[in-house]
């Protein structure tokens, strides 16, 4: 895709919804997770990435645990219950958004 500007604002849905689904990720798990589901088009930066992590933790939709993986640490995300209900809220905002935008750009395409 050539531009990244539509998917800034589903990037806290993109994150929530794949921690719901896979338990715990690290960051790069994460942006290389989003890569393989959107066949290259979509590439998380980490500058994108960390600091939409940090803000989820400091909400409270997120757990943080560290693991040494050889030399380094390794922190792995992992949903709080209030993250996984914000996850459902996000994803039916997303659907919902997604319905209207499909009806605006096609209108043989209502909603229902």
């Amino acid at each position: 895709m050539k531009s990244t500007n539509l998917y800034k604002g589903s990037l806290v849905t993109i994150i929530l919804k794949l921690l719901n689904e896979h338990d715990k990720m690290y960051g790069y798990e994460i942006t290389q997770k989003v890569k393989e589901i959107t066949k290259n088009e979509l590439q998380l930066t980490e500058g994108a990435l960390y600091p939409a992590l940090h803000k989820l933790e400091a909400q409270g939709l997120l757990d943080v645990e560290a693991s040494k993986v050889g030399n380094r640490v390794r922190k792995y995300y992992k949903l709080t219950e209030a993250g996984t209900k914000e996850t459902v809220e996000k994803l039916a905002e997303l659907e919902s958004y997604i319905r209207n935008m499909r009806a605006l750009v096609n209108p043989k395409f209502r909603n229902e």
